[in-house]
């Protein structure tokens, strides 16, 4: 009975290795293979706005676990595209609702791909890391040297890959209060924003059911630029922020 016991433990532990990814890569699977990927786009909200509002009205909150629910599973997939579910949340919920439930829906969708990086890529990853001196390996170190600052700066920098953030904070067994909380935070202000062009959206497309970009970015041009800011601005003052904080400390030692 022990030497079967020894034999299956190995196997039950490369599975449980494993699954998470055998997850991610069947939703991607699905995803692509039903052709889902194409909705994401503003034509889908410009053909059934008004049915996905009545069924807002009509059945608020299960419709708005059903977003949360669909926006954790696509931001779990790496499907692009997501940020057309964050602007449906605005027009259906207002960018106080829906960006605190999408915040919220992609944080635990980086929480699965965080697992992920832990389990299945962890070992061959972390050995990359450790050998070269790229991208990844200096995303691990931030990652590693403080959890909360450096996933927080790295959120609010939208340019900053998204899903590079999880995997390194997999990869290096990050704590995961500290990693969830500053992806929450960080996600927040720039998802408020994108719901808040959302919600503007419905009035727009009552004028023009098919407007051009140029005519959207004209309507837009303040919200769009508090994404440029929090890309550009934010990180640098918080960064005086924690450099102050470090001269401090160092005084009082």
């Amino acid at each position: 009975m022990d030497k079967q016991l020894q034999r299956t433990k190995p196997r039950l532990n490369r599975i449980k290795r494993y699954l998470p990814l055998a997850i991610l890569l069947a939703a991607i699977a699905l995803i692509f293979g039903m052709g889902w990927n194409r909705y994401l786009s503003l034509d889908t909200l410009r053909e059934h706005g008004t049915a996905f509002q009545a069924l807002a009205d009509e059945h608020y909150l299960l419709t708005l676990l059903a977003l949360m629910l669909l926006f954790a599973l696509l931001t779990a997939s790496v499907v692009p595209g997501v940020v057309f579910i964050t602007v449906t949340a605005g027009y259906l919920f207002g960018p106080w609702v829906g960006g605190i439930a999408t915040a919220f829906a992609a944080t635990i969708g980086a929480l699965a791909v965080y697992y992920v990086g832990r389990t299945a890529l962890g070992e061959s990853l972390r050995r990359r890391a450790a050998a070269d001196t790229g991208l990844l390996s200096k995303v691990c170190e931030g990652v590693d040297r403080n959890t909360f600052w450096y996933v927080l700066v790295a959120r609010l920098v939208v340019s900053v890959p998204f899903h590079l953030i999880n995997v390194a904070a997999g990869v290096m067994s990050a704590p995961l209060r500290p990693y969830m909380i500053a992806t929450f935070i960080g996600l927040l202000p720039a998802h408020i924003i994108y719901c808040w062009i959302g919600s503007g959206l419905n009035e727009i497309l009552v004028r023009d059911p098919d407007p051009d970009l140029q005519s959207l970015f004209a309507e837009f041009m303040w919200p769009l630029l508090g994404v440029a800011f929090l890309s550009m601005l934010l990180p640098l003052g918080l960064k005086l922020v924690q450099n102050r904080r470090g001269r401090h400390g160092a005084d009082a030692a």
